[in-house]
Parts: C-alpha cells; sequence; structure tokens
C-alpha cells in the first residue's frame, strides 16, 4: 500500500513530566482536555471510557504504563464501525526537558486499512491530534 502508517507529533510544555503525565493518565485529566468525561484503568489490560458532548465514545485499551515517561494504548480506528476488530496503538513519551517536557504522541497501524478506509481515518487522527494537543497545552496553562 504506500501510505503512512503513522502519526507523530511533538510539542514542548512549560510543565514538568509529573503534570502533564496526570493530565494523561488520569480520568479527571483525559476528561478535561481528551474528551467531555472519561474513566481509566491504569495498567497495562485496563481499560480506558473518553466521551464526548455529542456521543462519540472511544474506548481505549491501556498497552504501556512507564510512569512518568510512557503511556500507550490502543483504540478504534475512526470511521471504522464500533465493532471492527482493528486497532491502531498511541504512544505518548514524556521527557523533562529544562523546566518543562517534551511529549512526542506517535500513533501506528494505519496501513492495515484498505485504501477506501485509510483516508479518512489517517486524516481524521492527524487533524485529531494537532487540535487534541492544543487542548492539552491550554488545559495545563489554565490549571
Amino acid at each position: 500500500m504506500g501510505f503512512p502508517d503513522r502519526i507523530e507529533r511533538v510539542v514542548e510544555i512549560a510543565h514538568p513530566p509529573g503534570t502533564v503525565w496526570a493530565a494523561l493518565t488520569t480520568a479527571e485529566g483525559l476528561g478535561s482536555w481528551f474528551g467531555d468525561q472519561a474513566t481509566i484503568d491504569l495498567r497495562p489490560g485496563g481499560s480506558a471510557t473518553v466521551t464526548w458532548t455529542g456521543g462519540h465514545t472511544a474506548d481505549i485499551r491501556i498497552e504501556r504504563v512507564e510512569e512518568p515517561t510512557v503511556f500507550g494504548f490502543t483504540w478504534n480506528i475512526y470511521g471504522l464501525p464500533a465493532d471492527d476488530p482493528r486497532r491502531t496503538y498511541v504512544e505518548f513519551t514524556l521527557e523533562a526537558v529544562g523546566a518543562g517536557t517534551r511529549l512526542v504522541v506517535v500513533e501506528t497501524g494505519f496501513a492495515q486499512l484498505p485504501d477506501d478506509a485509510y483516508r479518512k481515518a489517517y486524516d481524521g487522527n492527524t487533524q485529531g491530534w494537532a487540535s487534541e494537543l492544543v487542548e492539552l497545552v491550554d488545559y495545563l496553562d489554565a490549571a
């Protein structure tokens, strides 16, 4: 297929890794910047649910927890039916940089999609991460 399989975003955040970690891995944090409400069982094999006003829900399976540097999960692919077993993997990596944090977000797994589903999922998540990371920074700056 020749399509990119990876979305990667890097953002410098003027808050220490522990503060960023809490925003990524707690129900309060996720429900404030990533959605409108969230639950999370923060352990490999645990689950999280993020819901947005309007009814969209993301069901997340926690895959990796290495506090306070790596948080990874899989979730359903945007544009596919909810019962489709294919998922993408999202990993947040936090690195202390001075008094702040360099946050790298990588999402992979788009190459498994057929041509007709790829563009919607890849473009939707590319745009989604750009806006969600702005919301993360805004949430942290307002705290």
